[in-house]
This record gives C-alpha cells, structure tokens and sequence, in this order.
C-alpha cells in the first residue's frame, strides 16, 4: 500500500491546480491562451489562489500535496541501498524543504505577502528540481526492484525537462508573464510525474 503514496500525492496536487480553471470561469484571471491582454498583468496561475474560493480550495490542495511523509518513505526505502548513505540523507532534506515551500506557496498568496510565496516557489522549484537530480542517480546505482537503468533514464529525461523549465520560467518571470506561467505549469506536471515514477 506504501507503493501508492507518490501517485496519490501527483494525482492530489495536479486536481487542486486546476482551480485556475474556475478562476476563469469567473473571469477573475486570464486563460493561458491569452495573447498579452495586459503588459502589466500577473501570470494568471498566481492570481488563480488569490480571492476566495479558489483561494481555500488553493491552499487545502497545496497543504494536502505537502506530503513530505513521501520523502521520508523514499529515504526509508533506499536507507540501506545506498553505497553513500549522506546522498539520501541530502534528497530528505531537500524534498521536506520542497514540500514546506508548497505549504507557504498555499497559505500566503502573492497578494498578500509576496516575499514569502516567492520564498516558498524557490524552496519548491529549486529543491525540488535537485531532489529530482539526485534521485536520478540514486534510482541508476541501485537498480531498485532491477527496474534501475530504464527507470533511471526516464527520471533523468524528467529532470532535464524540469531544469530547463525552471530556468526558462524564471528569466521570463519578469517580462514574459504568460510564457513563465507556461512554463511554471510544465514543470509542476513534470514534477508530479517524476513523483509518480516511485510507484517502480
């Protein structure tokens, strides 16, 4: 049953992200089609949380995607695996630090305190994508379950996709809103499916 954790952590979060969707049904945001209605205008996945409801069903799905008991499973799980046990010990730090920028990206809208949703996006981009990168490798050393080398190639390919989109996203942040926003989508769905290749 273990096994089970990382899709339903991918599955969970992926459902709470598109509450965009009703925030552009009320016409709170603009879709992510739009063609630059407003040079000014916030990326629309940001404003999405920002005023309720969309903003509780937000935060209850992020809170509820901070699964950072996964972290502990996966270092559990390779505890005694490991060749170099400070790896592991590196990937649970830097997952539990992930999962608790997904806590403060959920409870502290852009609105309302932008210093600390900006610190929660870079502990959940940032640690997130070297956790991704770690695990790569980790996943091609130990040849878990003797799924190791294919697993391991399609977490590498996860990863390269999720550094370039994290890069890219953030040298358009400031210009570009609509193609961050795109990107910053692409790697959350990036990152979920990486999740979800745990279930190997």
């Amino acid at each position: 049953p273990w096994a089970f954790l990382p899709p339903l952590f991918s599955i969970c979060v992926a459902a709470g992200l598109f509450i965009y969707f009703d925030a552009v049904s009320h016409g709170q945001v603009v879709p992510l089609t739009s063609q630059y209605p407003n040079k000014s205008a916030l990326p629309p996945y940001i404003i999405a949380g920002n005023s309720p409801p969309a903003s509780c069903v937000f935060s209850q799905i992020m809170n509820m995607g901070a699964f950072a008991f996964i972290a502990v499973f996966r270092y559990l799980q390779l505890k005694n695996t490991l060749y170099n046990p400070w790896l592991n010990t590196i990937c649970l730090l830097a997952f539990s630090s992930a999962c608790f920028g997904m806590t403060l990206i959920g409870n502290f809208q852009l609105f309302v305190e932008e210093q600390i949703h900006n610190f929660g996006t870079f502990l959940t981009f940032g640690l997130g994508t070297l956790f991704c990168w770690i695990q790569s490798y980790i996943t091609l050393k130990v040849n878990f379950k003797n799924e190791g080398f294919r697993t391991s190639i399609l977490r590498f390919l996860l990863s390269g996709g999720i550094t370039i989109c994290f890069i890219l996203s953030t040298l358009m942040a400031q210009d570009f809103h609509m193609h961050a926003a795109r990107g910053q989508w692409s790697l959350v769905m990036l990152f979920l499916i990486f999740i979800g290749t745990f279930y190997v």
